[in-house]
């Protein structure tokens, strides 16, 4: 027997305490310092006392120790093969329009010059071949659940179909004994109750909704065409539906507007509608940077665009890795993250614990997809790039598209990562900032150092919780 390299120690100050976390089995101990040299003896064959052999075997059993590398790495593969043929749900993104009402200066896609006059929106034709290709799918998979996530561009912006698949979605997982779900990630300007009462007999269980700092640094960051303001509609939108609908607070934070964020949920706090958020979390601000050595701090390196320089063409990346929503593994890096997730917790807030992230949509076989045209993708940060697209709701595959679906089918970027811990929870990293950055979706974007801060703050909020302890 050997400790596993998926094994993470984090030692607690002043309370004689270790806090060990396995990433591939999510085994969690609190355990007296004396058992780390206890788990490096556990290769030498003894001789132990009985009190000792007792620890090893719930080491043991826990995935602390294992029998050997090879057999670990074996293990490796087969989780996420099991992550990957999982049919427990079959997850569809469906990107009603690449439009936005929105024209936040920081967002590649957003309403800028004549990008609404050119970007798709799905027709209720489509909409129609999306149902059927939705009960194809579930007739083959046969999942407990269908997760209808509705995404943008801004996708309130298309009502009609979203009405339309939430209705045919309803109906079709009825007639199959499916349970359907589902989440609305939106800027949060036309969120309304009448919304939320449609949807929510037809499955709806979270809306996830954006706001950038307090209210200055929001209406700087996230106005209309106009340069208007839209902090104190949302938060009105947001109170008038916090009773229906869990809302999940998202944001997006640069070096400059980091320090706002205290402020935003010292505000949120004193809303009458406080406790019905279902979490809040905020990530680095996905943007373009200029050739440079290094991106600017404070910048997640994940750039949608081509290869020509230009926007992907309107997947809203910016509402990404906010909790509740599409991708939800991106809000990765930067060391202002673990601070950020304090602060929310002292206002008692849920949020994420930064540790258990992964792996992402693009990772799991029955999860997909659709552009405005009915092109199918892996993951939305590929949403709006026609050259990775892997098929259509059609059925007929081109070539480009058989030869990307061959790309992400074999995707397993983590095989360049070594024998590091955090591989079962970040899979390589994002593909799209692989993809972006490096020129190669295969080449791992590391995200080492903030996992082991995330850590830290996971072993600091359950060392008096649910954690096993072990002397």
């Amino acid at each position: 027997m050997q400790p596993s390299m998926f094994t993470v120690r984090v030692p607690l100050p002043g309370q004689d305490q270790v806090f060990l976390l396995n990433t591939l089995t999510d085994a969690q101990l609190l355990v007296t310092p004396d058992v780390l040299p206890l788990l490096e003896r556990a290769s030498t064959g003894g001789p132990f006392t009985h009190e000792e052999h007792e620890t090893l075997t719930l080491l043991a059993d826990q995935g602390f120790l294992v029998p050997s590398r090879e057999s670990e790495r074996e293990s490796l593969r087969e989780y996420f093969a099991n992550v990957r043929e999982d049919g427990d749900t079959l997850r569809v993104t469906v990107l009603t329009t690449l439009q936005c009402n929105f024209a936040c200066d920081y967002c590649l896609q957003g309403d800028h010059d004549d990008h609404n006059l050119f970007a798709h929106k799905m027709t209720l034709e489509t909409a129609a071949e999306v149902a059927q290709w939705i009960k194809a799918r579930l007739e083959e998979v046969r999942p407990r659940r269908l997760a209808l996530t509705f995404f943008g561009g801004e996708p309130l912006l298309n009502l009609p179909v979203v009405y339309y698949l939430a209705e045919q979605g309803h109906a079709i997982t009825a007639a199959l004994g499916v349970r359907q779900t589902i989440n609305i990630v939106t800027n949060g300007l036309l969120l309304t109750p009448e919304l939320v009462d449609r949807l929510k007999p037809l499955g709806l269980s979270g809306v996830k909704v954006t706001l950038d700092g307090d209210k200055d640094t929001h209406d700087r960051m996230r106005p209309l065409r106009g340069r208007q303001g839209t902090f104190d509609r949302i938060v009105e939108n947001v109170r008038k539906v916090a009773d229906r609908v869990p809302i999940t607070i998202g944001g997006n934070f640069d070096e400059d507007s980091v320090a706002s964020y205290p402020a935003l949920l010292d505000f949120l706090r004193q809303q009458e509608f406080a406790d019905k958020l279902a979490k809040i979390n905020f990530k680095p601000i996905i943007r373009t940077t200029p050739a440079a050595p290094a991106p600017p701090k404070g910048f997640i390196p994940l750039t949608a665009v081509a290869d020509n320089g230009k926007p992907l063409g309107g997947a809203c990346m910016t509402t990404a890795g906010a909790g509740g929503g599409a991708c939800d593994s991106c809000n990765l890096l930067d060391d202002q993250m673990d601070f950020l997730r304090d602060e929310t917790r002292k206002r008692g807030f849920p949020t994420v614990d930064g540790v258990h992230m992964g792996p992402c949509e693009i990772h799991r076989k029955h999860a997909h997809t659709i552009s405005p045209d009915g092109a199918l993708h892996a993951c939305p940060g590929f949403a709006a790039d026609a050259t990775q697209s892997v098929g259509h709701i059609g059925g007929s595959a081109t070539g480009v598209q058989q030869a990307s679906a061959s790309r992400f089918d074999s995707l397993a970027a983590y095989k360049n990562c070594g024998d590091c811990a955090f591989i079962p929870v970040c899979a390589g990293g994002c593909s799209v900032a692989s993809h972006a950055e490096l020129g190669d979706m295969n080449t791992p974007t590391c995200h080492k150092s903030s996992f082991e801060s995330a850590v830290v703050g996971l072993a600091r909020t359950l060392a008096g919780g649910p954690a096993s302890t072990l002397n």
